[in-house]
């Protein structure tokens, strides 16, 4: 029989086993530190108006860091860029990453496309080509959306609204509906243009596009 001495030695171990259990339940698991974003997009990832510090990819990475994930996010970003013009670099750019293929690419392309007025149908074969290459490398991919301006007029922005979820689900990617979620339209958020999200207004999508990034990383 336990004396009343090894009864409450026993009941010590049992409070700190069940208090270890605990900690490993809220403890993020950290993720590996040769983990590569590319973020692949026009102005809104390039950080147009915007320091290299305050633009998405650093502040995503800074964001990252800050909960124990040693992620490196590389700025693949050109202001002014349309799908065109992303499907004709992204072969090029992915050859050239250093360590090889990155483990997440963030694909945020099309606000240009429709402040142009380019047919829908044009956007859709773009990113679907994209999609393609990204699905044969085998790389995880988080499709981030858009929605067209309300000048372009409904049928055009129902055809171009469409394109984001619908191809997300034919490549059985993630999808981060709007990039722009709970920025676009702040004029606090917003740079002098009204389109380009200032430090605080990026700040904000990085906040948001969290969980969506952990979860595509998580789950390749």
């Amino acid at each position: 029989m336990y004396n009343s001495k090894d009864m409450n030695i026993l009941k010590s171990i049992k409070i700190f086993a069940v208090m270890l259990c605990l900690c490993a339940i809220k403890m993020p698991v950290a993720l590996a530190a040769d983990y590569t974003i590319l973020a692949f997009g026009d102005s809104l990832t390039a950080g147009y108006g915007l320091g290299p510090e305050q633009a998405f990819p650093r502040q995503l990475e800074r964001a990252l860091r800050q909960q124990g994930h040693d992620i490196r996010v590389i700025n693949g970003g050109v202001s002014g860029d349309t799908s065109s013009g992303g499907l004709a670099r992204l072969d090029w750019l992915l050859s050239g990453i250093e360590h090889g293929k990155p483990d997440l690419v963030i694909l945020e392309l099309g606000a240009n496309d429709a402040l142009r007025g380019i047919p829908p149908d044009i956007t859709r074969d773009n990113m679907a080509k994209m999609l393609a290459i990204l699905e044969k490398a085998k790389i995880t991919t988080l499709v981030a959306g858009m929605i067209a301006p309300p000048n372009m007029g409904p049928d055009y922005s129902v055809a171009f609204n469409r394109i984001f979820p619908e191809l997300a689900a034919k490549y059985h990617d993630d999808l981060y509906p709007f990039f722009l979620d709970g920025v676009a339209g702040n004029a606090r958020l917003n740079q002098s243009d009204a389109m380009h999200p200032n430090a605080r207004g990026v700040a904000i999508i990085v906040k948001k596009m969290m969980p969506y990034i952990l979860k595509s990383l998580k789950n390749p």
